[in-house]
């Protein structure tokens, strides 16, 4: 507990997440969309997972704006499920909702962001974090890729998702969101549980991208 008091919240998190980030980022299925051997069915299919994720993130983000845990992190400049509904528009075309179902990952993923939202607001700030701190820096990546890849018009429909029109500056945003982890008011031990839940949340989307992975494999 000791090293976990001396060193600022948001780096604890970082580096105690950092083995299963790097898993989340090296899976065989976003290593095969960002090297531009899937299709736009693949990018397509791997955009509606993120609306059902991104849906109860912010279902739950309605319930816990006025959390002192959670509140200080519910922003508006972060919301994506509208942007996801643009894309899917793009994507799926009008009727979009038709047919659309969750991979049996995603699902539990879902719930999971659910049940932290309901029943533990700490829970959730390890699952805002680990999205959104990650759409602001890596999933940039992804949007330059698909505009190149499938020729989407840069930051238009089909990679709204990716672009946050309302912060400036993404780096001083990451800066502020920081200092909001560092000033959490809980004590050593709920932090390691936050901690904890960080590592839970990209367990989760790994296994999203394992199930998109054997859904579309790449051919010998």
């Amino acid at each position: 507990m000791d090293a976990t008091a001396a060193t600022p919240f948001s780096t604890l998190i970082r580096t105690a997440s950092h083995q299963q980030h790097t898993e989340a980022e090296s899976s065989a299925f976003m290593g095969d969309l960002l090297g531009g051997r899937l299709g736009v069915d693949a990018y397509t299919r791997y955009t509606e997972q993120l609306w059902f994720v991104y849906r109860a993130l912010e279902e739950g983000a309605r319930k816990l704006a006025d959390d002192p845990v959670a509140g200080p992190f519910i922003r508006p400049e972060l919301m994506r499920t509208a942007e996801l509904e643009r894309d899917l528009a793009h994507l799926r075309g009008a009727d979009w909702r038709e047919g659309l179902e969750p991979l049996p990952a995603t699902a539990a993923y879902a719930a999971r962001v659910a049940e932290c939202a309901r029943d533990w607001p700490a829970g959730y700030v390890a699952h805002h974090y680990t999205r959104y701190l990650g759409d602001l820096s890596g999933g940039q990546i992804i949007r330059d890729r698909a505009e190149r890849t499938w020729g989407f018009a840069r930051k238009g429909d089909g990679v709204r998702f990716y672009v946050f029109e309302g912060i400036a500056n993404p780096a001083s945003f990451k800066r502020d969101y920081r200092e909001l982890l560092d000033a959490v008011e809980v004590d050593d031990l709920e932090k390691q549980r936050i901690v904890d839940e960080c590592r839970r949340a990209f367990a989760l989307n790994t296994a999203v991208f394992r199930e998109l992975g054997e859904e579309f494999p790449l051919s010998a």
